[in-house]
C-alpha cells in the first residue's frame, strides 16, 4: 500500500485528488494539509511514502516545503502538482528536490501511473513542461561559464543519460545488461558526486553542466 499525503490550499482540489487516488486499491491517502507549514507539522506524526503538493500556497509555498522535506525527511517522495507551467516554478521545484512535476489537467490514469512510477524510481515531468526545464537548465549562468564533469566514469555518464530519460534502475539494468543491484550502486555514486538526492535533480544538473546533451533526451 502506497501511503500519500495531499497538500493544497483548495479543499475541493484535495477532495477531487483523494477520489482519484483512492480509486486504486494500492494507494491510500493518509492525511491532508492546506499549506507547506501544515504539511511539515503533519510529518511529525504521519509516515507517508509520497507527498503530492501544490506549489503556490499561503504561509509556506510548495518549493520551500520541498526543500524542508528533502533535508529532514529524505526518504519521502515528492510530486509537485500545480496549474502553473511557468519556467521558474518548474525549475525551482525540481531543483528543490521534487521528483516529478505534474499539471492539474493530467488525466486521472496518468496521475496514478506517476505516483506508482515515482515509488519505483521513475521521474515524471509533464510533457508540456519538459522542454521548458531543458531550456531553463541549459541557459543558466553556471552552464555558460563552466562545464563540469564531476569526475564521473564513462559508465556513470552512460547511466546518467538514461536517468535523464526517466528510466528506473530496473529499466537501466535491463538496457545495459547489468543487475539492478549494480545499477543501484552506480546511481548512489552518481548522486554522491553530483551532490543530489533525487533522479530528477541529477537529470537537471546533468543538463545544466552539459553532462547530457539535448540530442540525448
Amino acid at each position: 500500500m502506497i501511503k500519500v499525503i495531499l497538500c493544497d490550499d483548495q479543499l475541493i482540489v484535495i477532495e477531487g485528488l483523494r477520489k482519484i487516488i483512492e480509486s486504486d486499491p494500492e494507494i491510500k491517502v493518509i492525511g491532508y494539509a492546506n499549506n507547506g507549514a501544515e504539511l511539515i507539522e503533519l510529518l511529525a506524526s504521519l509516515d507517508p511514502d509520497l507527498i503530492l503538493l501544490d506549489l503556490k500556497m499561503p504561509v509556506m509555498n510548495g518549493i520551500i516545503a520541498t526543500r524542508n522535506i528533502r533535508r529532514n525527511f529524505p526518504n519521502i517522495h515528492v510530486l509537485a502538482l500545480t496549474t502553473y507551467d511557468d519556467d521558474e516554478w518548474v525549475f525551482d521545484a525540481l531543483q528543490a528536490g521534487a521528483e516529478g512535476y505534474l499539471l492539474k489537467d493530467l488525466p486521472p490514469d496518468q496521475l496514478i501511473q506517476a505516483i506508482k512510477g515515482t515509488m519505483k524510481g521513475n521521474a515524471y515531468i509533464d510533457p508540456k513542461v519538459t522542454k521548458k526545464v531543458i531550456k531553463q537548465a541549459r541557459s543558466t549562468t553556471d552552464y555558460i561559464e563552466s562545464q563540469r564533469d564531476f569526475d564521473l566514469t564513462e559508465r556513470e555518464r552512460e547511466i546518467l543519460v538514461l536517468i535523464a530519460h526517466g528510466l528506473s534502475n530496473a529499466d537501466v539494468a535491463e538496457q545495459l545488461f547489468l543487475s539492478e543491484g549494480t545499477i543501484r550502486n552506480y546511481t548512489k555514486s552518481i548522486f554522491k558526486k553530483l551532490e543530489v538526492t533525487t533522479r530528477t535533480q541529477a537529470a537537471v544538473l546533468a543538463i545544466k553542466y552539459g553532462l547530457v546533451k539535448l540530442d540525448q533526451i
